[in-house]
């Protein structure tokens, strides 16, 4: 472990930490380890049991999202974030506020282009956002050609987030007053292919830039671990299950009516009053069972299950012999619980409880229609696919590096300019667009009149139709050609009319007085 393998961008040897008392924070989900523990981490235990470590967590969430009901809440939330048409890209990159020239522009939509047909994204956006979304964090081996780094990234393989960690090494001295301050922090990945955990933590040492990784940005602020977004509803399934485990047994044990016998033993010792009973429960017994394979009906006497009747001893002096009747379950149609634990389910992966109600029908009016639920599901969304975002912007960085199109200095100048475009439902875009623009066009109409008096162009283009620096550039370059293709219409027209006037035009003939002069 004393060389870090992989691809490594060239940085400033600026990692001294100068008169820094506190550690930087782990919000990413890493390890932060002391270089007193000469490379040694340990990993989190729960003491409750509940959770042990990482691998622990994320083995729990695999197995919520299995559940019918948490599975079509993901499926909701997966559907809403990657929307994906034959004809368009899922994602689009924006440069609007990126000060560069525009052939570097152009240079890093390409690449981007190219970053997502590594991916497949295409073809794997949806499982990858669902494994993202699952496991709370993605992590994706790149690989480049050693000797042509200027070809770029040539593969981007998945890595199974049981088997690497996040490390940062944290390096201490005290200063001259005797206070331990911070002098340097070393970042890097741990990978183990049999797995990390709070047996084995050792593995091998893989570099920040060979590795791309996108935590969910969820935190538990007691251990330093990342949680995914599934943590808040893995109290929620399991209360749900055990609610229809219940409902199930106690419906089937007590939906018949089943009789009791209380049969009159007299004065039987013990051994021959049950033997008494057991000789008439099988003399009075007839189970008729039907064979669905052989399509026989066949006379069944050896087992005697839960639903049959049942038979009780009764001694002398009693009232004999006598048979009664033991009635089933009341409302057992009642669902109510159930029902509440489902909304319980999906208030904690925050998705409308509307999407519950299969007999709801779809209604597709105006955005003003939409319900608030639906309006807090869209933030929750947005949201999320800026924490996803994280996955294409550090993969972009190195691409753009190894093939030098952009310098490391310059990316983390312009990496918070830079935004992503997701593919939104056609639907609800095109209502939403529509609606937004007819209030434009109408504040437009209103303030009109005060353009060039109070208002300029340039502030009603860019505050009151909302329009961005390249759709302004674009606006007026089809403007200018519009204009230009109406010059050339305008003299070709007057061209044509000028032929046609003068082949209409009958030649004027000269005055006979004239002619005699002449």
């Amino acid at each position: 472990m004393a060389e870090i393998f992989g691809f490594e961008i060239k940085r400033k040897k600026n990692t001294e930490q100068k008169g820094a008392v506190v550690a930087p924070a782990a919000d990413d989900g890493s390890t932060l380890i002391s270089s007193s523990t000469a490379g040694y981490y340990g990993m989190t235990i729960d003491i409750e049991g509940v959770i042990k470590n990482e691998n622990d967590l994320i083995r729990r969430y695999r197995q919520v999202s299995q559940y019918s009901d948490c599975d079509n809440a993901i499926s909701d939330i997966v559907n809403e974030a990657i929307t994906s048409n034959s004809d368009e890209s899922p994602i689009d990159i924006v440069l609007d506020d990126v000060e560069l020239s525009d052939s570097i522009k152009k240079k890093m939509v390409d690449e981007f282009g190219n970053v997502l047909k590594l991916y497949r994204f295409n073809e794997k956006g949806h499982d990858m956002f669902r494994s993202w979304y699952i496991d709370g964090r993605l992590y994706y081996h790149i690989l480049l050609d050693p000797n042509a780094p200027k070809k770029g990234i040539q593969e981007l393989r998945y890595i199974d987030p049981r088997k690497i960690r996040k490390i940062k090494n944290v390096k201490k001295e005290r200063n001259e007053k005797g206070v331990e301050v911070v002098k340097s922090v070393e970042e890097y990945y741990i990978f183990n292919d049999k797995g990390i955990n709070e047996a084995s933590s050792q593995g091998l040492k893989l570099s920040l830039d060979s590795v791309v990784y996108a935590p969910s940005g969820l935190m538990d602020p007691s251990s330093n671990m990342m949680l995914g977004h599934l943590h808040k509803a893995i109290k929620p399934v399991n209360q749900l299950k055990m609610m229809e485990d219940s409902l199930v047994i106690y419906r089937v044990s007590r939906a018949p009516d089943r009789r009791v016998f209380y049969v009159d033993v007299g004065n039987l010792p013990k051994m021959k009053a049950e033997q008494y009973v057991n000789d008439i429960m099988n003399k009075f017994r007839n189970k008729i069972v039907y064979d669905a394979t052989t399509g026989e009906i066949r006379d069944d006497r050896k087992h005697l299950s839960m639903m049959e009747d049942f038979w009780m001893p009764r001694r002398e002096g009693g009232k004999g012999t006598e048979i009664t009747t033991l009635p089933g379950g009341q409302s057992l149609g009642q669902i109510e619980d159930i029902n509440y634990f489902q909304n319980k389910l999906y208030q904690s992966l925050n998705v409308p409880i509307s999407r519950l109600q299969p007999q709801q029908g779809f209604s597709l009016g105006r955005t003003s229609e939409i319900t608030r639920d639906e309006i807090k599901f869209n933030k929750f969304i947005e949201r999320i696919r800026r924490k996803f975002s994280h996955l294409f912007s550090e993969t972009l960085k190195i691409q753009l590096v190894a093939k030098g199109i952009i310098r490391l200095e310059e990316w983390e100048e312009i990496s918070q300019d830079v935004r992503y475009d997701f593919q939104e439902d056609n639907n609800f875009a095109e209502l939403r667009d529509t609606d937004l623009m007819i209030n434009r066009l109408g504040a437009l109409q209103q303030i009109e009149q005060y353009v060039g008096k109070y208002y300029s162009q340039e502030y009603v283009r860019r505050f009151i139709l909302r329009q961005s620096d390249k759709e302004i550039k674009d606006i007026d370059t089809q403007i200018d050609q519009e204009r230009e293709l109406m010059m050339k219409d305008a003299e070709f027209q007057a061209q044509q009319d000028t032929v046609r006037n003068g082949q209409t035009a009958e030649p004027e003939q000269p005055d006979e007085s004239e002619q005699g002069e002449t």
